[in-house]
């Protein structure tokens, strides 16, 4: 009988032990199913979009009631077909690409609703050293570059670039075979004298003595709506409030970003690049902050993007005028 008693009492705690964890889970579950996913498609994953990243690891956007689902899609076009698809709801791109598709007579086009970055993030990477030879933009005469697809805005703020060093475009040999993706192998392949580079890539060569950073583009470049959120038109109009929550995320990540140093910033988003120490993530953090590369918010201004405008205009890439107010819906408030 006393054993009987032993076991019931048993059973009893083991199914109140049980009972507590499910419920546990329960409401741990209950408080996820609660945030709206957002699936969003980057071109790249580069230091460069800290501000975004530090918004998904500091909780910013789950505090909107936002979970971020993301997708890397290499190729500002691929990833304004993603969000045309349907296949993500949120790209994150160069808004050259929502031009283009603007300009296709697309009936759901795509519009920009938040910016993320002012002016290029890409380095000119070297095979000689800086300690070897100072570096100067009429190095570049005569050379091989590397800049990836000149339709997309790392190949445009390049060639700006140039012309604002006082570098005629035709003394330069300018390589735009290599797919964006494939650059950095293409170099350590042996191919070009020189090529331009987002973070994490450039400092990796740098560290395996395969190139040196030796300028910023950005810092010789416009500034301009570099890399910006957009979405389809209809999604916009139908989730007003949800992506009104999404730029404030962002706004904090930005705030987040230009107020602390490289070491701390880089503990924060160390989880999307878990391949980097925190040391090197500190200096490329560093590096995009001394280039002073993030906007101050995610507004974007009309003057500020018919610089990008007339960027594509001088450059043949598109033929008539876009007007700011079709392709530009901020929600940023």
């Amino acid at each position: 009988m006393k054993r009987k008693i032993t076991f019931s009492l048993l059973a009893i705690i083991i199914l109140i032990i049980i009972g507590l964890i499910s419920g546990l889970f329960f409401k741990k579950d209950t408080k996820d199913n609660d945030l709206t996913t957002i699936k969003v498609s980057e071109v790249t994953h580069s230091i460069f979009y800290t501000p975004f990243y530090v918004a998904i690891e500091k909780g910013y956007f789950k505090d909107e009631g936002i979970n971020i689902d993301l997708m890397l899609v290499s190729g500002s076009d691929n990833v304004a077909a993603s969000v045309l698809s349907n296949d993500t709801e949120v790209g994150l791109a160069g808004p050259e690409s929502a031009t283009y598709v603007y300009l296709g007579k697309e009936k759901d086009y795509l519009q920009v609703f938040a910016g993320l970055t002012k002016r290029d993030g890409q380095f000119i990477i070297s095979r000689i050293s800086r300690d070897k030879k100072e570096f100067a933009w009429a190095d570049l005469i005569g050379k091989e570059i590397l800049i990836g697809r000149k339709t997309g805005m790392p190949g445009l703020s390049f060639l700006r670039a140039l012309q604002n060093e006082g570098i005629n475009i035709n003394d330069v040999n300018i390589n735009e075979s290599v797919e964006f993706a494939e650059l950095s192998g293409a170099f350590l392949a042996g191919e070009g004298d020189f090529v331009n580079l987002f973070e994490p890539l450039a400092s990796k060569l740098e560290q395996n003595k395969n190139g040196y950073v030796v300028t910023s583009v950005g810092a010789s470049s416009d500034d301009f709506p570099y890399t910006a959120f957009y979405a389809r038109k209809s999604y916009i109009e139908n989730n007003k409030e949800l992506l009104k929550k999404f730029s404030k995320a962002i706004d904090k990540g930005i705030k987040y970003t230009l107020d602390n140093d490289g070491s701390t910033i880089a503990k924060d988003i160390q989880k999307q690049f878990s391949d980097t120490s925190i040391e090197d993530l500190s200096l490329m953090i560093n590096r995009y902050k001394e280039a002073d590369v993030w906007l101050d918010n995610p507004f974007v201004e009309e003057d500020f993007f018919n610089t990008l405008i007339t960027l594509l205009e001088e450059n043949g890439l598109i033929k008539e005028k876009v007007n700011y107010n079709d392709l530009v819906n901020n929600m940023y408030e």
